[in-house]
């Protein structure tokens, strides 16, 4: 089985992000870049799709060069190859045209089937995993928290969680299946598998390579941090229902919420 799963590098979840001066965008330097945590759900779940059935994985990313070291991540978890589409000096790239350029690779391979986190955790958009879908002509479903697999893996039943209960769908393969939380645990890079990174192959391309032309369909306006929270009171009393009380006075009287 030919499996695919493709790889964001997003900014690690401990840092500080500051916004630039143009105020529509967030300064770079200094930021610690990893494997999109939802991503890392796809990668396992592809490893895990290999040992079940054998083939190879691929790996896609796109993105500046340091996207690499997301690639090379994968590779030492054990997928056996990575393709990189190099946007090097072509600016800032809406989903779509992220999604235009998965496609315009994954096309032309030989694929049963591609995992992908259900969201980025930067810009938290969703978009990309279903427009490469789209553009492929191809099903797909979100969300998924378990698989279960045709006896002739000519199709998938996944299962997602809908408002406390599991919805249960069904789809015929090659298909796009988002990973979430609950799918999977993804395993951790060992050091054999680092160092036999450094020897899988990666495949460079770019947009150009590819003939996909950076027409922004979506534009940032804006970019505001969240308003900064106020400080918190310390209820004062002498007794729990004169605490109860004050409580209730300010809930009503300040928050109005009551």
């Amino acid at each position: 089985m030919n499996i695919i799963a493709c790889v964001k590098q997003v900014p690690d979840t401990e840092t500080q992000i500051r916004i630039a001066p143009d105020g529509k965008s967030i300064v770079t330097e200094g930021i610690k870049w990893v494997v999109n945590p939802y991503d890392e759900f796809g990668i396992e779940e592809a490893l895990k799709t290999k040992e079940k059935f054998g083939g190879q994985v691929t790996v896609i990313g796109v993105g500046p060069k340091r996207v690499t070291e997301a690639l090379r991540t994968a590779l030492a978890m054990g997928a056996d190859k990575a393709i990189f589409i190099n946007d090097e000096g072509e600016g800032e790239k809406d989903s779509l045209t992220v999604a235009r350029a998965l496609a315009a690779v994954i096309k032309d391979m030989d694929y049963d089937i591609i995992f992908t986190g259900q969201r980025g955790i930067d810009d938290d958009m969703a978009m990309i995993n279903v427009a490469l879908a789209e553009f492929l002509g191809i099903p797909h479903v979100t969300l998924a928290i378990k698989l279960e697999w045709a006896d002739d893996q000519k199709s998938v039943k996944v299962h997602r969680p809908v408002e406390g209960a599991t919805m249960v769908v069904e789809a015929p393969l090659p298909a796009v299946i988002t990973c979430q939380k609950g799918l999977n645990e993804p395993r951790y890079a060992s050091l054999p598998g680092i160092m036999k990174a450094k020897k899988k192959p990666m495949d460079t391309k770019t947009l150009a390579d590819l003939g996909i032309e950076v027409t922004n369909k979506l534009q940032v306006i804006q970019l505001s941090p969240p308003p900064e929270r106020k400080a918190g009171k310390i209820i004062e009393g002498e007794t729990p229902e004169q605490k109860a009380a004050e409580l209730a006075r300010l809930l009503h009287e300040e928050a109005k919420v009551i």
